[in-house]
């Protein structure tokens, strides 16, 4: 039965038409801000198969019109697998345009993401597009500036700046404040009360995590080693004191 039904789902899986692998990017400035980004994202979903992640794919009404390979796509009520399978996001063939697309600053693509970029996406009728410049605003126009579609067209999201230089906005389509934190892009969890974790972050607390248990641990065999000594202790007092007890009578 469940061989059945499983070949029965590979039969009826929606495919979309397979799209190239876009060019390499030849300026690497912004891929470990890209990566970081990926990795947050995709644990904050955990591998949900209606919501689709993906970093410099390619984005496109049709599969002939290969214009842009955003660093970060997300889509929510979508064949994730699929997808993935396709290699890019054609919104003629999935039906609706992505949810949230964001761009990371580079010296030679920069001037072009709040430029000509924010143009395309906004006639691609992508409901939020952010933009995150890890200098500040040397690449970008802002350090950190979002858009959200209404009636068709992009109006700012209002961002708000801390008295320590944080600069942050909320994202309707994640349900997550993005922060220009020193130079990092964050992700924070109103809801929650807190930030999402990056790899390295979360790596860093399994550590200490672990280091922690170990001294807990190491505690515990001291103290108990502790106690064994007393035991003995008491034990050889007490037998010596029998001793003396008996030879008094």
């Amino acid at each position: 039965m469940y061989a059945r039904e499983k070949l029965k789902s590979a039969k009826t899986r929606r495919r979309y038409t397979k799209l190239p692998d876009p060019p390499d990017p030849t300026d690497m400035t912004q891929h470990k801000y890209i990566t970081e980004i990926d990795t947050i994202l995709r644990t904050r979903y955990g591998g949900r198969a209606d919501v689709y992640i993906d970093g410099q794919g390619y984005l496109c009404y049709r599969t002939t019109e290969l214009m842009f390979a955003p660093d970060c796509i997300i889509s929510f009520g979508v064949d994730a697998e699929a997808l993935e399978d396709a290699n890019g996001y054609a919104i003629s063939e999935v039906g609706k345009p992505p949810d949230f697309v964001l761009e990371v600053a580079s010296p030679s693509t920069g001037r072009r993401d709040y430029t000509e970029k924010r143009v395309g996406y906004e006639g691609l009728l992508v409901g939020e597009y952010w933009r995150f410049d890890n200098t500040g605003g040397e690449y970008h126009d802002r350090a950190l500036a979002g858009d959200l579609l209404v009636d068709g067209r992009y109006v700012d999201i209002e961002l708000h700046v801390e008295a320590d230089g944080m600069i942050w906005g909320h994202s309707p389509a994640l349900g997550l404040d993005l922060c220009w934190d020193d130079g990092r892009l964050r992700f924070y969890d109103p809801v929650a009360g807190e930030y999402l974790r990056s790899h390295s972050e979360a790596e860093a607390e399994r550590i200490a995590a672990e280091a922690e248990r170990d001294s807990a641990e190491a505690r515990a065999g001291v103290a108990e080693a502790r106690a064994t000594v007393a035991e003995a202790e008491v034990r050889r007092l007490r037998e010596m004191l029998l001793r003396l007890e008996g030879g008094d009578g």
